[in-house]
């Protein structure tokens, strides 16, 4: 019988890793328009490391959400590869709208804590308290960038040590390109305008490598207070945006609406068609603090309000209080809404 050493070895490559994980997201997800958008896996011995990028429907509770879609492809990934999986990576990019008639989306079969996700009560979702410290930012990887120094240096290093091994192996002269660098070298100083230039280029490269190593990147990403310390988890600005447009449009006399996310400031400006201007004002600002307060972030941003009445307004008709001669003062079209300003959640 063949010794156990000598029947050969199971290698299962980066590529069928990625494709497990994405389908377990996708298995996870089961939805129209949701479940995993792009993987990457990486094998190295018997341990792989394997993140997803999923697409989930909207409403959707996201830390329980990505922390039941992370368990379930760890397990999964692990049970058809064999592999020792670290921590999957989830990443939401975007939030499906789901149909009118859905009435409750479910992640099926979920090996820990299966979760239900119900259109607009909420019923059914389990609540789990908050533990750990969830990073304030994002982090990049980077990739491009360091694609970039990495095929330089490979090119230059590549086309130095072959030329090298050309002249002390097959005792051929040395490159032209070569030669004609290191005269130019020998000829200029450095106080000559051209090393000075060159001296300047490389130091601002440098500066902006330091940079992109010590900055976290991703600035377009707004990090999500995890229940998990062990889980990470962010939301697009655009996401963000999104929500709190359709929030503030479902308000009654409200015409266009537009939302812009900032990392530290949410504005609102909204068009009234109709109506009393203060009431609109007081409705938009509880839509959009309901909005932002069940994105559930991190660091909640400053939320600013704006109400501004269109061409064709309709005021209605006026309030008691009033007298019947002039509507109720607004108080200015900013509000800062308390609790808001820069507040952790």
């Amino acid at each position: 019988m063949t010794a156990a050493g000598l029947r050969g070895a199971l290698t299962v490559s980066d590529k069928a890793v990625r494709k497990i994980a994405e389908r377990a997201a996708t298995e996870a997800t089961a939805g129209p328009g949701t479940g995993a958008t792009k993987g990457s896996a990486d094998v190295s011995g018997r341990r792989a490391d394997v993140s997803v990028d999923v697409t989930l429907p909207y409403p959707t509770p996201l830390p329980e959400a990505v922390r039941s879609l992370q368990q379930h492809v760890t397990a999964r990934t692990h049970q058809l590869t064999g592999l020792d999986i670290g921590t999957a990576r989830v990443g939401v990019t975007a939030l499906v709208p789901a149909p009118a008639t859905a009435g409750t989306v479910s992640l099926d079969k979920m090996s820990e804590g299966e979760v239900s996700l119900d259109d607009s009560s909420g019923a059914g979702i389990t609540q789990l308290p908050h533990t750990g410290r969830t990073a304030r930012r994002w982090w990049s990887q980077r990739r491009l960038p360091t694609l970039l120094l990495t095929l330089a240096a490979t090119v230059v290093c590549g086309a130095l040590a072959l030329d090298l091994i050309l002249v002390h192996a097959a005792h051929r002269p040395a490159a032209a390109w070569r030669t004609a660098a290191l005269d130019w070298l020998s000829q200029h100083g450095p106080g000559d305008p051209t090393v000075t230039a060159c001296a300047v280029a490389v130091a601002v490269l440098g500066l902006l490598l330091i940079v992109l190593a010590l900055a976290p990147g991703h600035r377009g990403l707004l990090t999500v207070t995890a229940p998990d310390p062990r889980l990470r988890a962010a939301v697009d600005r655009a996401a963000v945006a999104s929500l709190i447009r359709d929030a503030v449009g479902a308000t009654q006399g409200i015409g266009p609406v537009k939302v812009r996310v900032r990392r530290r400031c949410v504005t609102v400006r909204a068009g009234l068609a109709f109506g009393d201007r203060a009431l609109a004002h007081h409705e938009v600002r509880h839509a959009a603090h309901r909005a932002l307060e069940g994105c559930e972030l991190r660091r909640v941003p400053r939320l600013r309000v704006k109400v501004r009445p269109e061409a064709t307004w309709d005021p209605g008709t006026t309030t008691e209080d009033s007298g019947g001669r002039e509507p109720i003062p607004t108080g200015g079209d900013t509000t800062t809404v308390p609790g808001f300003e820069g507040a952790n959640h």
